[in-house]
């Protein structure tokens, strides 16, 4: 790939010109809050989906995230402040705003971003999508023959799952789950069919509430291959009579209810962990609500009920003008329309494996690194393969977060054991809505004796690591991999992520260390390669941040890159402020929350934000030090937030070999920093403005395509 610039690492465009803020609101607006800024992110998402150079597939998949990051941010951050809320917990913010400011603000904000969500969905998507030959018909237009056929779908796959609950003095108001689907209704009796003897029971209107099942696709095919559909909730409520007879049913209603999704352990309690979260999880589902979405159409007095019923207020209700529960359309996407997609893209092999027998032996040779999505993920699947197989591998360990399905890792790993193996698997059990998946994976390890463990008590192993100890020459060998991303191949297709495959003594020492730490609770703290959270991960930080601003004051250039998903650690971010104040220039590319205000004057002058929100999600984390013409770069798992130093076991690790720090900084960050088709620009007063688009286009996404860089 041709560098983007002849001196790649010069500072990145500036996010605006610096403001001048009073002394006064200096020290109180020094910090962006955490909760808005992911709003303020979720909007850039959203400004994706509404990129008409985009085929309309992708746009609907951008609306899709776009409404599945909401449903998580209020299971899990809008919840928390609602517990401070209804607690009387007085705990301010780092900006200084209470619990209820913060959810006003949140609902002033998010109200206009739906709007403009389902509008684009009625008047664009689904307008194009109907030119296209992709079609959702009302249930009401169809004609008699495709009716017929809704109704018998309906009888066939519905009416014997479908669950009616009304509500009176002997009913009261049903449970409803989180994130299910509803249909509410108002039914009465139609006197002239109910028998006398029945009609005591028939006196009144009652509400109603069918929960559409989940197992069942939402868009029901009238012609699947015509592109033609209704929805299944316009095919049950034209067959209510089905379910009511005798009655008389009103029109029905779509609602959804969001609940608190977040499960606090006391592990110190806990005498089994597993047995501890499968309880929580299950207590999960009757968590109280945080939100309630509604069809806008809805009358008055249903809206009514439901509050009272489910415990909401009216700030919590969310009027939706249009489609409800965006997510479900993603059905579309599966169709077999590649014209209305992105090109898909073919992950290679890096160069320093391409046409090898052997993985071990390729790493040997040279240090490794991985690029994903453009590096195929079979590399690290191959690599766990050939060492479960290979009769001089000792022992396998490995760190596993999220797994995705059928893993192949988790299969190799099995193997191993099977052959004979030593092999651990640290194993994440709180990993967030993937804990029911890692509960499974850790009892079928376990029954193939996997040496399973579930890491440090109250900290989250979210580190990536992978150890292979092989016996050579009466000695035994260690062969690393590190990554910024998890043991997932399905993630790795659609996240940007870098992994090292190496063989270093040193850094094979290390991971002995870190291993044992998180196995046997050993308190090693000393490290020859590795920073580990929260042992010395923050030290490191902080260390080379001020041997950049020592530089700097010295009156050598200092510099910093940090790539990461997300920035709020306060301490972290008051350095980079000292060190902006020193001179040291700084240019941060960050995905999602950014804490730090850039652009201001004696703060953050020297600076500089960008997100890069697009076809992949940016998931990398790359940290550049100049060190005085002698560059030190750093990979790993980190973010640099409260919770990834302080209370999470996370490993970064230091770009040795020559040739691949050279592509990370020549090659790897460049684009990132010269993107002018996907970044946008953090401004000082906390929005966000698209890198101005001039001269060369340059999109740091696609620039990697069929990379064949031999490192």
């Amino acid at each position: 790939m041709d560098r983007v610039e002849d001196q790649p690492l010069k500072k990145s465009s500036k996010s605006e010109e610096s403001v001048e803020l009073p002394q006064t609101e200096a020290d109180d607006r020094r910090l962006f809050n955490r909760e808005l800024s992911w709003l303020e992110f979720n909007r850039r998402v959203l400004d994706e989906a509404m990129d008409e150079n985009l085929p309309i597939l992708e746009r609907l998949k951008f609306l899709s995230i776009f409404a599945t990051n909401l449903d998580e941010f209020f299971m899990i951050r809008v919840s928390g402040l609602k517990e401070l809320v209804e607690e009387y917990i007085v705990e301010l913010s780092p900006d200084g705003m209470t619990a209820a400011e913060q959810l006003r603000e949140i609902g002033k904000r998010l109200r206009p971003m739906l709007k403009k969500q389902v509008g684009y969905l009625r008047d664009t998507v689904f307008p194009e999508l109907k030119k296209a030959g992709i079609t959702i018909e009302p249930y009401r237009t169809l004609n008699a023959k495709d009716k017929k056929k809704c109704d018998k779908y309906f009888r066939e796959n519905l009416f014997p799952i479908v669950t009616p609950q009304s509500v009176d003095s002997s009913h009261p108001f049903p449970y409803i789950s989180n994130l299910s689907l509803n249909i509410g209704l108002f039914i009465e009796p139609d006197r002239q069919h109910t028998q006398k003897n029945l009609r005591y029971l028939f006196k009144q209107k009652r509400f109603t509430r069918i929960k559409i099942p989940p197992t069942v696709p939402r868009l029901v095919p009238i012609n699947e291959k015509a592109g033609r559909f209704t929805l299944i909730e316009e095919v049950i409520s034209a067959n209510a009579h089905e379910l009511f007879p005798h009655m008389k049913t009103g029109e029905g209603f779509l609602f959804r209810v969001t609940r608190d999704a977040d499960i606090e352990l006391r592990e110190d309690e806990a005498g089994d962990l597993m047995r501890t979260l499968e309880r929580e999880l299950q207590r999960r589902r009757f968590r109280f609500p945080v939100r309630l979405e509604v069809s806008s159409a809805m009358p008055d007095k249903m809206l009514k009920l439901l509050t009272e019923g489910i415990g909401l207020g009216d700030q919590d209700v969310y009027r939706i003008d249009g489609f409800v529960d965006i997510p479900d359309l993603m059905q579309l996407y599966s169709l077999d329309r590649p014209q209305l997609k992105e090109k898909p893209i073919h992950p290679i092999q890096p160069a320093a494996v391409r046409g090898k027998k052997s993985i071990i032996e390729a790493i040997k040779k040279s240090d490794i690194l991985l690029h994903h999505p453009y590096h195929t993920f079979s590399v690290v699947s191959d690599f766990i393969a050939e060492a479960a197989e290979d009769p001089d591998v000792q022992a396998i360990k490995i760190c596993l977060y999220r797994t995705g399905k059928d893993s192949p890792i988790v299969r190799s790993l099995m193997r191993a054991s099977q052959l004979g193996k030593q092999v651990t698997a640290v194993v994440e059990l709180k990993a967030r809505f993937d804990e029911e998946a890692n509960i499974e994976w850790a009892r079928r390890l376990e029954s193939e004796g996997v040496h399973v463990v579930y890491g440090i008590s109250a900290l989250k192993t979210h580190s990536k690591v992978l150890m292979v100890v092989r016996k050579e020459k009466e000695k035994l060998s260690r062969y690393v991999h590190l990554a910024t991303g998890n043991y997932n191949p399905v993630t790795a297709r659609l996240y940007t992520d870098l992994g090292l495959l190496t063989c270093d003594d040193e850094i094979g020492e290390d991971a002995t260390s870190l291993f044992n730490f998180l196995t046997g609770y050993s308190q090693q703290d000393e490290f020859k390669r590795l920073a580990v959270a929260p042992l010395n991960l923050r030290e490191k930080f902080v260390e080379l941040i001020h041997r950049e601003t020592a530089y700097a004051k010295a009156g050598k250039p200092g510099r910093i890159i940090f790539k990461v998903n997300s920035l709020t650690d306060e301490q972290l971010i008051d350095e980079l402020y000292e060190a902006s104040n020193s001179g040291v220039e700084i240019d941060l590319i960050v995905r999602g929350i950014c804490s730090l205000r850039p652009g201001v004057k004696t703060l953050s002058d020297n600076i500089r934000v960008r997100s890069i929100v697009g076809r992949f999600l940016e998931h990398s984390r790359v940290f550049y030090f100049a060190n005085n013409g002698e560059p030190e770069v750093y990979i790993g798992s980190a973010d640099l937030m409260l919770r990834n130093l302080d209370r999470r076991v996370e490993v970064v690790v230091p770009i040795i070999d020559p040739a691949i720090r050279e592509y990370i900084t020549q090659q790897l960050l460049p684009p990132y920093l010269g993107d002018n088709l996907n970044a946008r620009l953090l401004k000082a007063d906390g929005s966000y403005r698209r890198a101005p688009q001039s001269g060369e286009k340059v999109d740091s996404q696609m620039a990697f395509v069929g990379d064949d860089v031999n490192i």
